[in-house]
């Protein structure tokens, strides 16, 4: 079994959809490949389910680009496609394609049409795509496997000592949480909490700033990409500006601020977050 999923979005629309790959791939014994944003490719190398991920441009791709797609879709001989990319574009690619299971959520070369869900926590929304092919999905389960190689890198870079880490994984720029507050925030916490190391989520390939985010014992994050990764290791997380019905339901996963209002919010609505108030 050949699957093909395509996949426009930022990154933390694709690590939205890790789970749901992950279904397709264990339950159906498929080999997965992933058509996404230029940018996204390398995210991809962090799913041990995806054999190779292709770069496209969904916005503004040319007639080469629709060319150069049509011929590696066609070329590997997919059984199934999942197609979260519709257009009328797209649909004349599919057809010309062959594979005979198509999913989208419209367009006339979809064999099974669902609705997009209103609402919930996206990575366990894509259950919705996965249902007319008979899978189940329950994205809580998943946890993103990080190689003890990069784990170590990650350590050592890490301020030394015994005491939990902090991981500040800011997204930076107009409306995120102030920078003089990032900045206080370690302080704060230490007084209360003596031999607290903290750290900055920082730069760096998709496979360093996972392995990075992974050494963490709680993540205070905005980037969404950042909120992502975290929930897919399974980590303690206070997601600045998130709204709680796009997180999952679970012990230790707060969202706190409104995504508008993050520079009126004071330290010590994050400390009390945090269970530090």
């Amino acid at each position: 079994m050949r699957a093909l999923f395509l996949l426009p979005g930022d990154s933390s629309r694709q690590l939205q959809a890790f789970p749901a790959v992950a279904a397709v791939a264990d339950q159906l014994k498929a080999v997965v490949q992933v058509v996404c944003p230029a940018e996204a490719v390398g995210l991809w190398r962090l799913h041990p389910g995806v054999s190779r991920a292709l770069p496209f441009s969904f916005a503004n791709a040319t007639l080469a680009d629709w060319a150069n797609l049509l011929g590696s879709v066609r070329e590997p001989d997919f059984q199934l496609c999942i197609n979260r990319a519709p257009s009328r574009a797209m649909d004349l690619m599919l057809s010309m394609s062959h594979i005979p299971t198509r999913v989208a959520s419209q367009g006339f070369s979809a064999t099974a049409l669902v609705q997009e869900p209103a609402g919930g926590w996206p990575s366990q929304a894509w259950e919705t795509w996965l249902r007319p092919l008979g899978l189940s999905l329950n994205a809580e389960a998943f946890r993103l496997p990080i190689p003890p190689a990069d784990l170590q890198a990650a350590a050592a870079a890490l301020p030394a000592g015994d005491g939990p880490l902090l991981l500040q994984a800011p997204a930076g720029g107009v409306g995120d949480w102030p920078p003089e507050r990032w900045q206080e925030l370690p302080a704060l916490i230490a007084a209360q909490l003596p031999g607290l190391r903290s750290a900055r989520a920082g730069e760096g390939s998709w496979s360093q700033r996972a392995a990075r985010l992974a050494c963490a014992d709680v993540v205070l994050a905005s980037d969404p990409a950042s909120v992502e990764l975290a929930l897919l290791l399974g980590l303690p997380l206070v997601a600045l500006g998130a709204a709680a019905g796009d997180l999952p339901q679970r012990e230790g996963v707060k969202a706190l601020g409104n995504a508008d209002e993050l520079s009126q919010l004071g330290s010590a609505a994050v400390l009390s977050a945090l269970g530090l108030a």
